[in-house]
């Protein structure tokens, strides 16, 4: 076994990844598999917890798909990564249980991320269900199955680490040192604005650039982006700073005397907003290229994506197995349960004997 750190992290299957999921989690990732044993989970049990309907669950075959091709295509290594389906390591189910008995319930309450998640999936205060309530507590269960001691996260789940600490420390104080204290690792650009410049890069808002879109669509969702509005012709100067076409410049345009260029004439008033469009979007395609390259390659293989997942998700069950066992053996579950089963066993074999 390696004796390298592990990392833990992942993402709820809905399908197809964007630019604000690769700067806030994705490239750390790929930095990180030469430094760290490295796991990816598929949360597809999170997902249940504002999609628990039927069609939402039929959909997971092809969104799983779909995101772990994206995964591969930025360059995550199943060699030297594991990508593994979540309701398929059960032993996580017992791990969450454990765990549930160490956090309050005004605690889990009191994080703002809940009620947005609620909100953002169309469910009323009086509604949101107990998996909701509960998400910290499952996703503190999958970042301490492996004993990870680095979470690369984005901005909105920095808080949902610190539950994960907070767990992992009260575990440890009651019943002896099992679990790292782990670390949330935030992305060089944490949470990246939307095309539309009003909220941060989601699917369900319609305002991301995807890695798998193609320089078509690229092109155009550019041409409409946000910019700064009191800048109704290109002699008038324009603002810099908070401007989604120049804060993406900053994240995927390579050639920064470029970017300094027009941040210089933007200022001035020296240059339309056509240029700096043009100019983004070809750097974004120029970024994207590879990526789509290497998509194409292991969607033309059959049965691969599969494979990665099956054979990940295999490793990933001992690794939790023996997790679950040091938490039983450390909380004396284990010795309760042996001292029961030997009385029964020499009680049935004295039975036998006396015929």
């Amino acid at each position: 076994m390696s004796d390298r750190k592990r990392i833990l992290t992942g993402d709820r299957p809905t399908g197809k990844m964007h630019l604000g999921h690769y700067v806030g989690s994705l490239q750390n990732r790929v930095r990180l598999q030469d430094e760290y044993d490295c796991y990816f989970l598929v949360a597809d049990l999170h997902m249940l917890t504002t999609r628990p309907q039927k069609e939402h669950i039929d959909a997971l075959r092809v969104n799983i798909r779909e995101m772990v091709l994206d995964y591969l295509a930025v360059g995550i290594d199943p060699e030297r990564s594991t990508i593994y389906l979540q309701s398929a390591v059960h032993a996580v189910y017992e791990i969450n249980l454990f765990f549930e008995m160490l956090v309050t319930l005004p605690r889990l309450t009191r994080l703002p991320s809940i009620k947005d998640m609620a909100r953002a999936a169309g469910i009323d205060e009086e509604s949101v269900p107990f998996g909701l309530i509960g998400y910290p507590v499952l996703q503190a269960a999958d970042i301490l199955m492996p004993r990870s001691a680095l979470v690369p996260v984005g901005q909105d789940n920095k808080a949902h680490v610190e539950i994960t600490r907070e767990i992992a420390r009260r575990f440890n104080a009651y019943y002896g040192e099992v679990f790292p204290v782990p670390e949330a690792m935030i992305g060089d650009v944490p949470t990246l604005i939307g095309t539309d410049g009003q909220a941060k890069m989601s699917k369900s808002l319609d305002n991301c650039i995807f890695l798998s879109d193609d320089p078509r669509v690229v092109e155009k969702t550019v041409r409409g982006m946000f910019t700064d509005p009191n800048r109704t012709r290109a002699d008038i100067p324009g603002r810099v700073e908070g401007n989604p076409v120049f804060i993406y410049h900053d994240a995927f345009n390579p050639n920064t005397d470029e970017v300094d260029d027009l941040k210089e004439r933007y200022l001035k008033g020296a240059v339309g907003d056509v240029e700096v469009k043009t100019k983004l979007a070809a750097a974004l395609n120029a970024f994207l290229d590879p990526i789509r390259q290497r998509r194409a390659d292991y969607d033309s293989r059959p049965g691969y994506v599969e494979q990665v997942i099956y054979e990940g998700t295999l490793r990933t069950q001992e690794i939790a197995n023996d997790t679950v066992s040091e938490m039983k053996k450390a909380m004396g579950l284990t010795g309760v349960w042996n001292r029961i089963s030997r009385k029964a066993r020499d009680r049935m074999r004295k039975a036998e004997a006396a015929g």
